[in-house]
């Protein structure tokens, strides 16, 4: 008991409440009081009496996620990359192939056969005009390669036939002709209806190349390989050097034999190529199978891994040396159908009359057959300089 005299800590209650305001207690022992309050309350749940638990360490966010979250996010993020590179592509690409759009004559287009259904699943048939407007040849407007390209997306076949410029033939309004007088004399428009009218092909679509400006699109596309099945050294023309002592010196243009790789100026030195010295039985065909050789080699340029990276800034100039009706999404679906099917090669040819002319051979019907798969592919017939005939695969046109 406290000692007499001091004041108790308590009151002593006698039936009933008492008048006057209960004591409190002192400030020191009312902090001491909540203090030992709050460690009652702050105890651990299995019964430390040692205060509360102290905190856990604060982790960073991104450790806070599990892996799965991160994949997600990983996912989303390359979607969203390649959504974005593929819309930039196709404007870009678009943009260049309506430029292309626009060099073609509209009157051009009214020659065309109209083109039933998607690309991807109906056959159809392009004509390429290769034109070389070489410094040492102005004014000079023959087609120096003529080719259509068949597509056959039932059968998963591409087919390029080639026409010898020197076919003769009847142009409608200027009697027998070479074909690639056509042309010179009425354009892209008089070459549709004369090619049409020889052939019995209808035209679906149209794609003027200048070989002259292949050299940049090479360039542009890093370089192209090609297959060369034999050596070469070619007449002195296109002379690289200066001066007439070295052109004079200079023995012609060499090609080895075998896979190699060319860049823009090579490969249209070697489109170019009318003769070769180290092997006199070539000619004109062999002149259009390189000119093949080297359209193929830009196609599948074209489609490649890294020319597509590069579409979002390359897009507009890769169809520089082209003038087309086919639209962004028709060349896109020509590109599939190339990509998945398999190459068969044609020519159109005949037999050399002395005077220029190539008189075609009999063999040309059957070989139209040939392209439009009615037929097996045959060969030219052996020891046939400018015979007609069909190559599959990688072989070679002779």
């Amino acid at each position: 008991m406290p000692p007499s005299g001091e004041e108790k800590p308590y009151r002593v209650y006698r039936g009933g409440r008492l008048k006057g305001g209960v004591p409190t207690l002192a400030r020191e022992q009312r902090t001491k009081a909540l203090e030992r309050d709050g460690r009652r309350r702050g105890r651990r749940d299995d019964g430390d009496p040692f205060g509360p638990r102290p905190p856990r360490p604060h982790k960073r966010w991104y450790r806070r996620w599990s892996w799965k979250r991160w994949l997600v996010i990983g996912f989303a993020s390359v979607f969203t990359l390649v959504l974005i590179w593929g819309i930039a592509s196709w404007f870009s690409f678009r943009s260049g192939v309506l430029a292309a759009n626009d060099r073609l004559p509209k009157r051009v287009e009214a020659a065309l056969a109209h083109q039933d259904g998607l690309l991807l699943s109906h056959s159809s048939n392009t004509l390429l005009l290769g034109t070389d407007s070489a410094k040492s040849r102005p004014g000079n407007r023959h087609s120096d390669s003529i080719m259509i390209v068949h597509t056959d997306p039932d059968h998963h076949k591409i087919v390029y036939l080639s026409l010898m410029r020197d076919l003769r033939v009847e142009v409608p309004g200027y009697g027998p002709q070479k074909i690639n007088a056509a042309y010179q004399f009425g354009g892209p428009r008089l070459a549709i209806k004369t090619i049409r009218e020889f052939t019995h092909i209808p035209i679906n679509h149209i794609a003027l190349v200048d070989f002259a400006q292949f050299q940049k699109l090479i360039d542009d596309l890093g370089g192209v390989t090609i297959d060369v099945p034999e050596k070469i050294r070619s007449n002195k023309f296109d002379c690289p050097f200066k001066t007439q002592a070295q052109c004079d010196r200079w023995p012609g243009w060499r090609f080895a034999k075998g896979p190699q790789h060319m860049d823009g100026h090579r490969a249209l030195i070697y489109s170019r190529i009318r003769e070769n010295l180290l092997d006199p039985s070539e000619s004109d065909a062999t002149r259009a199978a390189r000119q093949q050789a080297v359209i193929q080699a830009i196609g599948n340029k074209l489609t490649g891994f890294g020319t597509l990276l590069g579409m979002p800034f390359d897009g507009g100039d890769l169809m520089r040396p082209l003038a087309t009706d086919l639209s962004a999404g028709q060349l896109l679906q020509l590109g599939w159908v190339k990509f998945r099917g398999g190459t068969l090669r044609c020519r159109l040819g005949g037999t050399a009359d002395g005077s220029g002319y190539i008189i075609p051979d009999e063999d040309s019907r059957a070989v139209i057959a040939m392209v439009l798969g009615k037929s097996a592919a045959q060969p030219p017939r052996p020891g046939s300089l400018f015979g007609s005939g069909c190559v599959s695969g990688k072989a070679q046109l002779h």
